[in-house]
């Protein structure tokens, strides 16, 4: 595995966990959302689900007759929203609400504020992470390239 193929990885990891901020800040935004933009009720608390790259076979391991794999990273499998099942929404008395049920009760997201920043927190992590990794590429392929000076 080359110093390439560590870059792809964490190049990987860097969008993918962008796209979980993403969603989680939206998350965050429509916390109190009682109606979505087509009006088929409140909004629904969105999740990122990742899955790892399917491994591609190394060509110089393959001129040497070897099955040696190169890991893929990550990518995001789909972005789906959580069912009733899963997180059911947050039902509160408010009468006078323009979006109450005929008992009076309003229906708001299934968004926890709480959880959605432990979310943000540990995604934010993550991208630093994968962001040092390929700082520690670029150090490690310059000092390379100061060896032939």
């Amino acid at each position: 595995m080359g110093f390439l193929d560590a870059l792809d990885i964490s190049a990987s990891g860097l969008t993918a966990q962008r796209l979980r901020m993403d969603t989680i800040s939206s998350n965050l935004a429509n916390a109190e959302s009682t109606r979505t933009a087509d009006g088929a009720g409140p909004y629904r608390r969105q999740v990122v689900v990742f899955e790892a790259k399917k491994p591609t076979p190394s060509p110089f391991a393959a001129l040497l007759g070897e099955k040696m794999n190169i890991a893929g990273g990550v990518r995001v499998k789909e972005i789906r929203s959580l069912s009733d099942a899963e997180a059911p929404l947050r039902r509160v008395y408010e009468p006078s609400h323009p979006d109450a049920d005929a008992e009076g009760y309003v229906s708001y997201p299934n968004v926890n504020v709480v959880e959605e920043m432990i979310n943000l927190v540990s995604s934010t992590r993550s991208y630093q992470a994968n962001a040092q990794v390929i700082d520690g590429i670029k150090a490690m392929a310059l000092k390379a390239l100061e060896i032939g000076k």
